[in-house]
Parts: structure tokens; C-alpha cells; sequence
């Protein structure tokens, strides 16, 4: 006879959307003994998108237990009740995927769904209340000492280590719908200091590779604590350069995080101006400077990258990596340029203006993209962290 589980589970969201979490207990339907929780902070969400999280853990949790199993789910969200039970439609584009996925992890036939009021649905509640509680506190949700915390002590911080499967979220403005699901927000991070830093070179990805001076290696550490103090990166992501790398494993020493290359994250190719000053660029190629300065599809002299190349470039790499980390928040260790042109696209700013922001190593950009197609540029060029 099939193991009858009923699973309990809850999201909530402080600001709906804000700081949200979820929390969900599978319990063994015929002694109610709790055998399996699980539960995370997910960043910035609605209440809805939480639940739906929620939902899909216990029922994965319950799954990790017995794949042949009946399961009764039981939840106070009456919209994610009649939605999976099939009585309401789902009309927002968030939930669709978050349902979808939900729906695969067992057979519709070994799943049921009741309506419960809150009061019923404490230990739930419980759990996404810890878990917010967990990431206000800069840290993931852990189990704790009971049978049924340890039994899912791998499983209960795997949302956080590999998110739910959610569509690609792509460039929230001003004035946006209020339910679209938590963003995924870029934390821009240009590299620390090299000798070519204070001397104002051309330094791409066709010239030396130079590393950290000793001041960039200063500036990598403070902002490591900086980001450490904070407790909001999930992942972090460097360019392959070699300044890029020593900036990140700083960050990643102090964060407890592992560093993912993309080659997509590299700066310009300068060409025959890697490692010359602006003035003697004007000095050696007027025309070709004159060229650069005026359209975005001239090259540097000798085969560099156009800042349209490059916007081409760094646009597949940021639907890439919207893609990869869907809602999460990830620190990206790159170079002027390619943060620059993120902030231009996320703005819709025309080329010219990459002449027109400021960006000191070190500093800190963010970029959050929504579900809805568009973007919101929440910090640009943050030094504070090296005063």
C-alpha cells in the first residue's frame, strides 16, 4: 500500500513585493509526525510567488521521501489552491511556470489539494517565518535540531543553491504591476586598481592582463567586507581577466562562495591602444580616435572591439546569466566597459552616454531585472566602501 504523506506548506512576503520566504513540512498522513521540513529565503518577492515556492519544496521534499506516495497538500492560499486544483485559471505570467512546475514532480493522480485556515497552517507558517528571518540576518535558512529538520538538512537550502526553474527574467520601471516576482539583480563590481589604473591607459582584454597593484589589492579587500557586512550575494560571476579573478576570490574568500568565469564578462579589445594613454591615442591615431569618440560601430585602430560589439557581447551574456540565476542577486566582477553598457541597456540610453558616467575601480553598480521587460538601475558607481 502506497505511503500517504500530506504536506503543509506557506510563503509569505514582507512588502509583497519584499523580503520573502517560504517554509513547507511533510507529514506522515496516518500519525502526523512531522518527517521532512524545508524552507528558504528567497530575496525580493510577493507573497504569491513564495507560496508557489513553498509548494514546489514540500511536494520535492515529499517526492526525496517516497515517489509513489499519495500526498494531500494543504495550504491557506486559496489562489494557489484553485489554481492547482484546477478551478481558477492562471492568468499571471509569474505563476505559470511556478504551477508548471509544480504539476511535474508527481503524477496528477497521487495529488489532492484542501483550503485551511491560517491557524492550521502554523508549522508552515513557522518555517517561512524563520527564513525570512534567516535572510534579514544576511544568512539562508537552516534546519534545525528535530527528526524531520535533519532528515532534509541537504535538501532544505537547495532553493537557494539552485533556484527554482523560472522564466528568463529580462530588462521593472517606475509604475510597474506590484506582483512580478522577485528580480534578478546584477551587483556590479569593477575590478580593483592596476598599475595602468592611476595612468589612465587602455587596458581591454588585447593587451597585458595586468593584475592588482597593491592599492587594487587594498580596494578588493574593502569592498569584500563591504559586500560580507551586507549579506545579499547568492552567487558571483567574474570576467576571465586576471585583475577580474583577484577581485572576485577576494569577495568570494569573505562570502564563503565559489567564483564562475564568463567569458562573456571580458572588456573591450582595445587594439592597438591597449596600454597607451588618451592622449597618446589622439597623438598616434587622430583619426581613428575622432571615429571612436563619434559612432559606436568604429573600432579602435588595429581589429579592437566597437562599443556595438561589445553591447552585442555583453547583452547574450547578461540573458545568459539572467537565465542561470534567475531571482537571485549576483555580484558580476567585470571591467568600465562591460558595466557601462549594462547600465546603458537597462536605461535605453543612447551610445554616447558610456562618455558620460563615472566609474572608479572598486565601485559598485546594480542593475534589478522583473519579469515584465524592463530594468531598474539601483546604484551606479558606490565608493563608500573605500572611504
Amino acid at each position: 500500500m502506497a505511503n500517504r504523506f500530506i504536506v503543509e506548506a506557506d510563503g509569505g512576503s514582507r512588502g509583497n513585493p519584499g523580503p520573502a520566504g517560504y517554509g513547507a513540512v511533510v507529514l506522515d498522513a496516518a500519525t502526523g509526525e512531522a518527517l521532512a521540513e524545508a524552507a528558504a529565503f528567497i530575496g525580493t518577492a510577493t507573497n504569491n510567488v513564495a507560496e508557489y515556492k513553498g509548494l514546489i519544496a514540500g511536494l520535492e521534499a515529499a517526492k526525496a521521501l517516497d515517489p509513489d506516495a499519495v500526498v494531500q497538500v494543504r495550504m491557506d492560499s486559496k489562489l494557489v489552491v484553485e489554481q492547482m486544483s484546477g478551478r481558477w485559471k492562471i492568468k499571471h505570467p509569474d505563476m505559470k511556470p511556478l504551477a508548471a512546475r509544480a504539476q511535474r514532480v508527481y503524477p496528477a493522480d497521487q495529488v489532492s489539494y484542501e483550503w485551511i485556515p491560517r491557524e492550521k497552517n502554523k508549522h508552515a507558517d513557522r518555517l517561512a517565518n524563520e527564513a525570512m528571518d534567516a535572510g534579514k540576518a544576511g544568512r539562508q535558512w537552516e534546519p534545525g535540531g528535530s527528526a524531520a529538520g535533519l532528515a532534509v538538512a541537504d535538501r532544505a537550502t537547495a532553493p537557494a543553491a539552485a533556484p527554482l526553474e523560472e522564466p528568463k527574467a529580462v530588462p521593472v520601471g517606475w509604475g510597474a504591476a506590484a506582483d512580478l516576482g522577485a528580480p534578478t539583480t546584477f551587483v556590479l563590481l569593477r575590478h580593483g586598481e592596476t598599475a595602468l589604473t592611476p595612468q589612465k591607459r587602455f587596458s581591454g582584454s588585447g593587451g597585458t592582463d595586468p593584475e592588482l597593484s597593491e592599492a587594487g589589492r587594498r580596494q578588493a579587500e574593502a569592498v569584500a567586507a563591504a559586500l560580507a557586512a551586507r549579506g545579499t550575494i547568492q552567487a558571483i560571476v567574474s570576467s576571465p581577466m586576471r585583475r577580474t579573478r583577484q577581485t572576485a576570490e577576494a569577495v568570494a574568500k569573505a562570502l564563503g562562495l565559489e567564483v564562475r568565469v564568463d567569458e562573456g564578462l571580458r572588456e573591450a579589445d582595445f587594439g592597438a591602444w591597449e596600454g597607451l594613454t588618451f592622449a597618446e591615442v589622439k597623438e598616434r591615431h587622430p583619426a581613428d580616435l575622432d571615429a571612436w569618440l563619434a559612432s559606436s560601430k568604429a573600432a579602435p585602430t588595429g581589429g579592437g572591439e566597437s562599443f556595438a560589439t561589445v553591447a552585442r557581447r555583453m547583452a547574450v551574456a547578461r540573458d545568459r546569466l539572467l537565465t542561470r540565476y534567475a531571482g537571485r542577486t549576483v555580484l558580476l566582477v567585470t571591467h568600465v566597459t562591460p558595466v557601462k553598457t549594462l547600465v546603458r541597456l537597462a536605461l535605453g540610453a543612447p551610445p554616447e552616454s558610456l562618455f558620460r558616467m563615472e566609474l572608479s575601480a572598486a565601485s559598485l553598480s546594480a542593475v534589478a531585472y522583473y519579469a515584465d521587460g524592463n530594468a531598474s538601475v539601483r546604484l551606479l558607481n558606490d565608493t563608500s566602501h573605500l572611504r
